[in-house]
């Protein structure tokens, strides 16, 4: 069973950071891509930033220049680092990895349960 669990959410002072991470778990073949996505309240979802397996990483408007995505292929693990935090960022930080668990599976999309993160004075 392959299960995303993402940690390292909590409250923070506008201006200050974060470090997101999830972690992989169960029998993974190969990861295609894995991203955040962040919901708040009275929003609808939205994507925050991807990175495929080569690397290549992509941002929402709203966080390019304060947020960074990275890997850690060894542990499986994916990072969000959160810069210059605004109460705008406000939200449930969810991790999503598009994966195959062996050669004869197709792509399939996971989902970790989210964590909280809260910018507020």
């Amino acid at each position: 069973q392959v299960q995303l669990v993402e940690s390292g959410g909590g409250l923070v002072q506008p201006g200050g950071s974060l470090r997101l991470s999830c972690a992989t778990s169960g029998r993974i073949f190969r990861i295609r891509a894995m991203g955040w996505y962040r919901q708040a309240p009275g929003t609808e979802r939205e994507l925050v930033a991807t990175v495929t397996s080569g690397g290549s990483t992509n941002y929402a408007d709203s966080v390019k220049g304060r947020f960074t995505i990275s890997r850690d292929n060894g542990k499986n693990t994916v990072y969000l680092e959160l810069n210059s935090l605004k109460p705008e960022d406000t939200a449930v930080y969810y991790c999503t990895g598009s994966l195959a668990r062996s050669t004869y599976d197709p792509w399939k999309d996971y989902w970790g349960k989210g964590t909280l993160v809260t910018v507020s004075s």
